[in-house]
């Protein structure tokens, strides 16, 4: 199986590439930089995910497409960089014709509670994550009227950035479309388990044309 992870060099990226590699997965990451490759698993590319045509030759062939993309949470225009390459990408992986997509996207889209707001709606519109969060959520919408692409859009937990330290467990629960919160409330994931989960459901896949989510 050929994969392709965009957005390889990212926090998230990173995380799916080295556990792509771990499970000996022949993986090429994308990114906007070119990163020269410790293991032979592993080759890197640069390329512009706003070059259309490039970026689909880049991942033409390649059975699994995983979009980590994400322009960084301080870019001041992450609303319109994400939306524009998130779309561009999706566009990409049909013109290629992978046989699964993959999206990596925000927890503002999970809904708090049945018939409740979506996390995004509790966020103040001043926090410095809403517009990114804005952003994917849109895409989520956008990608929900694709209906000829095997895709999915994965929302991490609330809490999953690099100040969680549990490391690689291998544990988590599934959900789709609210937060997965633990005896305490919570609702937390590493981005190395975050990783688990998605080379889990790229070697057997539970979820199509859908939205899902993970925590502890």
């Amino acid at each position: 199986m050929k994969i392709a992870v965009i957005g390889a060099t990212g926090f998230v990226g990173n995380h799916i590439v080295n556990e792509l590699a771990s499970r000996n997965f022949q993986v090429l990451g994308i990114s906007r930089r070119e990163k020269e490759s410790l293991s032979s698993l592993i080759s890197y590319l640069a390329v512009d995910v706003n070059e259309l045509s490039n970026l689909v030759e880049a991942i033409k062939g390649y059975d699994v497409v995983v979009n980590a993309f994400n322009p960084g949470w301080s870019n001041p225009n992450i609303y319109n960089e994400f939306l524009e390459g998130s779309k561009n990408i999706l566009t990409a992986a049909k013109l290629a014709k992978v046989k699964r997509f993959i999206s990596i996207g925000g927890a503002g889209s999970l809904f708090v509670s049945e018939g409740g707001p979506q996390v995004l709606d509790t966020f103040p519109s001043d926090s410095p994550f809403y517009p990114g969060a804005k952003a994917a959520k849109e895409f989520l919408d956008y990608i929900q009227q694709e209906d000829t692409l095997d895709w999915i859009f994965f929302s991490p937990a609330i809490e999953m950035h690099q100040g969680i330290t549990t490391g690689r467990t291998g544990k988590y629960r599934l959900g789709t479309d609210y937060p997965v919160v633990d005896s305490h409330g919570k609702n937390v994931l590493s981005g190395e388990d975050l990783a688990v989960v998605i080379v889990d459901e790229i070697e057997s896949p539970k979820h199509h044309r859908v939205r899902f989510t993970a925590a502890y």
